[in-house]
């Protein structure tokens, strides 16, 4: 920020140099044209043409030097600052409008000089003497010299309009320079943003790859435990039916050995055996034959 500042100060400098300049050309362009009888020369030292070339340089300085301080203006710190700035910036496109409106009517005003004074030199030309003759031979002198001067102002008029022109180019390859600058950034943000999440993303990942695999192997664990536990308690169901098998065949078998014996004994011990027991009956409540 204090490198804006530093650049809006040196803009400032740069307006209040190239404002003076084109105002002293405009006034130069005024006053052109107007009666040198009194002088040693007789002649313009500086051209129309020139003089105009000047003050479209300045004009296209200052017309630059806006430029660069709207750009200048948002960058700058504090809201006071920018605010203060663009008001500047008004008033120099006040005044930068002023300067052309002056450079007009100065021109119209050198055109009125040199009439007047090219009607005062035909009166003196026609009105003879030395006088006259120093003016002609003077003028003669003079007319190829200035034809040259003329034609090295324009070159360097116009080189002086392409390196500005160069300038405002560079200002705004500096321009857009900055605003890629700032999409980088913007999007190197956003890039850091996105990779932060990313990496927030892929420890996630991991923590729940981790997590199926743990639950893979309680599932396997589980599911083993129940395998053997079904095996176990069908194992165990398998020997209690043998063991109730085993146990009825036994029974069975000793039933069958008992009714075989009952088979081989003699008739009276069956009888006997078969018999209902005697049973103490009291004698008065034994029963009586009444008959």
């Amino acid at each position: 920020m204090d490198e804006v500042v530093v650049e809006v100060e040196k803009t400032k400098r740069e307006w209040e140099s190239a404002y003076e300049k084109t105002i002293e050309h405009i006034m130069a362009i005024q006053e052109y044209g107007k009666s040198r009888r009194g002088e040693k020369d007789g002649v313009e030292k500086i051209s129309l043409q020139r003089l105009n070339g000047l003050a479209q340089d300045g004009l296209s300085l200052l017309n630059s030097l806006q430029f660069n301080l709207d750009l200048l203006a948002p960058q700058l710190p504090s809201d006071d600052q920018v605010q203060s700035t663009q008001s500047l910036l008004e008033t120099w496109k006040n005044q930068y409008q002023s300067l052309r409106v002056n450079l007009r009517s100065a021109n119209l005003q050198a055109k009125d000089n040199m009439r007047k004074s090219a009607q005062e030199e035909r009166e003196l030309l026609l009105g003879g003497g030395t006088e006259s003759t120093v003016l002609r031979r003077k003028r003669q002198a003079n007319a190829g010299v200035t034809s040259d001067a003329e034609s090295i102002t324009e070159s360097l008029r116009r080189s002086r309009q392409l390196m500005v022109q160069e300038v405002e180019r560079s200002t705004n390859t500096l321009v857009a320079f900055d605003e890629s600058t700032g999409v980088l950034k913007k999007a190197e943000s956003e890039y850091k943003g996105h990779k932060s999440l990313l990496s927030r993303t892929r420890n996630l990942l991991s923590t729940m790859q981790r997590q199926d695999v743990i639950d893979r192997l309680i599932l396997i664990i589980g599911f083993s435990l129940f395998v053997f536990a079904v095996l176990y308690v069908v194992s165990k169901r398998i020997g209690i039916l043998k063991l109730q098998r085993m146990a009825t065949a036994a029974i069975k078998a000793q039933l069958a050995r008992k009714a075989a014996n009952d088979d081989a004994m003699p008739l009276g011990q069956q009888f006997d055996r078969n018999a209902v027991p005697n049973v103490n009956i009291p004698l008065q409540q034994r029963p009586h034959d009444e008959l």
